[in-house]
């Protein structure tokens, strides 16, 4: 099924504006279930700026590092009413890059695995769960990445296994797409 973005878009206006007046959008799921394509679809139908929490990883064993840079850089500066600032994990060269910043927005989309943590709640507007079949994410992982992603599939998956026993961010999320 594609999800639709437009209807997402409404469902999140009617959300409240938890994060000092700004509707903050988690899009949560395992690798490959469609998070990028239905983050940037959203942000596209109200405006709004994405951060991706492949920016905020710290490598490929850092999805705890990607959630506490998410609370630390973006949620917690935009809970206090300031500028959400964060520094861009360059895969390549294994270490944080350039800074980026959101200024004025009234919405903002996150997406990636940990983006729904328990922590991140309080600043979320809305929690999407997208959902697909491993083959499927598997298949669709690696026709984005190639063989960058391959050698990283199951110590990735180990990961998001143990955030989301913790976390339970599926039964959480006030809207929940299946993707394939």
């Amino acid at each position: 099924m594609t999800p639709d973005p437009a209807a997402v878009a409404r469902w999140l206006r009617t959300r409240p504006a938890r994060a000092a007046g700004i509707r903050v959008l988690a899009v949560e799921g395992r690798s490959g279930a469609g998070k990028s394509t239905l983050a940037a679809a959203v942000a596209a139908e109200i405006t709004a700026p994405v951060v991706r929490m492949d920016d905020l990883y710290d490598g490929w064993d850092g999805l705890q590092a990607g959630v506490d840079a998410l609370l630390a850089w973006v949620l917690r500066p935009l809970g206090r009413g300031d500028r959400a600032r964060w520094r861009r994990y360059d895969w390549t060269r294994g270490r944080y890059a350039e800074w980026h910043e959101i200024a004025g927005a009234d919405a903002v989309v996150v997406e990636g695995v940990g983006c729904g943590a328990r922590e991140a709640e309080p600043y979320l507007s809305g929690l999407v769960w997208l959902e697909a079949g491993e083959e499927v994410r598997r298949a669709r992982a690696l026709a984005r990445d190639g063989e960058l992603y391959a050698p990283h599939w199951r110590r990735w998956a180990e990961q998001e296994e143990r955030y989301y026993a913790r976390h339970d961010v599926r039964s959480r999320a006030g809207l929940v797409i299946v993707t394939g």
